[in-house]
């Protein structure tokens, strides 16, 4: 063996010994639970809990169920790892569950070691709510933090599988609102959940995956949910309806509305069930409008001339879309008027915005300036049709003197061909 090989073998026999030292000293340093190590060999709800907290965002972080349930972790003696001595609690009273979370996430110099842009305030705001001041009363059958969030599986919010996961929030708030004996003691209704489960929001949310869309968070708060006052739900719809908030408070309705006590966007769009706009909202057989307002009434007239106007925009810009795309189908460009078309959209939505104004002018003019742009399109359509028309009239013409030509031709040497042919002469005559 040489030299280089034997100091190779040395080199790698060191490095072996020191990797195996290393090693060594660190085992004793190993993350140890003997929570879970006991209750995984259990059966039953004694193992449930250690299965759970495998999929714990807590677990993942390397926390353990000593950091909530207190105990030693690192003792395989049942008696000192449950000993009362070391801060063992065993099973946690309802009532010190808020507090007990906020421990940790009230803790800001410790929350943002594992989450820097983690809030810390869910207490506080706990404590404002209307769950944490029935709590705080006594009555722990209110909601707390892992009624929501879960107990030993506890999930990130983006988590899909988490409860608190925007698309399975509302399932999570109906367990304890939708269901009847829970909330009679309340005198609480039970159908917000199905009433939301038919709106525009949860159709957004569900079937379109806009999971900005609202939900129970969204208009009541999370951690601090109270249920808006009537001065407010104004601006609750505004966080999102900016445009509509603002027109609507610089309308009549606003200070009719302020002194009846009623919450003026619920008033015509109710509350949990949110439908789709129409303009049978303004007019027909179920106006929201009349309601209030007589039909031969200043408001009801209103509302009449709104919804008819919007109506007219509406059926002007279906006719231009109809007669574009038989264009289009026929090979016609018309790719301008299409794009026209967007705009005479926009001026709809403007109309139906405007609404909330409550005057007719301000419905009017998005109306008009739509009117004109579909007036516009749809001539470009029906002149692209009437192009059309020509071309095509013009093709058949061509086509008939082509085949007039054809025939022609065919005729010319069908004649000559019949004609007799005349012997040629060899140009000699008999000698004398």
């Amino acid at each position: 063996m040489t030299t280089q090989m034997r100091r190779h073998d040395s080199r790698l026999w060191a490095g072996c010994r020191f990797g195996a030292l290393v090693l060594i000293l660190a085992l004793p340093l190993a993350a140890k639970d003997s929570c879970l190590e006991c209750h995984k060999g259990l059966e039953g709800n004694l193992q449930k809990p250690a299965l759970a907290f495998q999929d714990d965002i807590h677990a993942h972080f390397g926390f353990s169920c000593a950091d909530c349930h207190g105990g030693d972790r690192n003792s395989n003696d049942m008696e000192e790892s449950m000993n009362r001595a070391r801060g063992f609690t065993g099973k946690i009273a309802r009532g010190a569950v808020p507090k007990l979370c906020a421990r940790c996430h009230s803790d800001a110099t410790l929350i943002h070691k594992f989450k820097p842009q983690q809030r810390v305030d869910q207490l506080a705001q706990y404590q404002t709510s209307v769950h944490g001041k029935r709590l705080a009363a006594g009555d722990t059958a209110v909601a707390n933090c892992v009624d929501c969030h879960s107990v030993h599986n506890i999930r990130e919010v983006k988590n899909a599988l988490s409860p608190v996961h925007p698309l399975r929030l509302p399932e999570t708030c109906a367990r304890c609102h939708a269901d009847a004996k829970h909330m009679a003691k309340y005198k609480i209704e039970t159908n917000q959940f199905a009433q939301y489960r038919g709106s525009v929001h949860w159709e957004a949310l569900s079937k379109r995956g806009d999971l900005s869309a609202p939900s129970c968070a969204s208009c009541h708060g999370n951690h601090g949910a109270t249920p808006p006052q009537v001065a407010s739900v104004a601006s609750v719809c505004g966080t999102c309806h900016v445009l509509f908030e603002d027109l609507y408070s610089k309308s009549p309705h606003k200070p009719v509305f302020d002194s009846m006590g009623a919450a003026g966007c619920v008033v015509c769009h109710g509350n949990h069930g949110i439908s789709k706009p129409s303009s049978a909202m303004l007019v027909g057989a179920k106006a929201v409008c009349a309601q209030c307002h007589d039909a031969t009434s200043a408001g009801g007239a209103a509302a009449a001339e709104m919804g008819a106007l919007i109506a007219k925009l509406d059926a002007a810009l279906n006719r231009s879309d109809a007669v574009l795309a038989q264009a289009q189908n026929s090979g016609m460009e018309v790719s301008e008027p299409v794009l026209q078309q967007i705009e005479g959209r926009e001026n709809l939505i403007k109309a139906r915005v405007a609404v909330h104004a409550f005057q007719t002018a301000a419905v009017n003019k998005p109306v008009q300036d739509g009117l004109a742009i579909a007036a516009g399109t749809r001539k470009a359509g029906e002149d692209a049709l009437q192009e059309r028309d020509w071309r095509r009239a013009g093709l058949g013409v061509s086509l008939i003197t082509i085949v007039i030509t054809l025939l022609g031709l065919w005729l010319a040497i069908r004649l000559l061909e019949a004609r007799p042919r005349r012997e040629p002469s060899d140009g000699r005559s008999d000698a004398v």
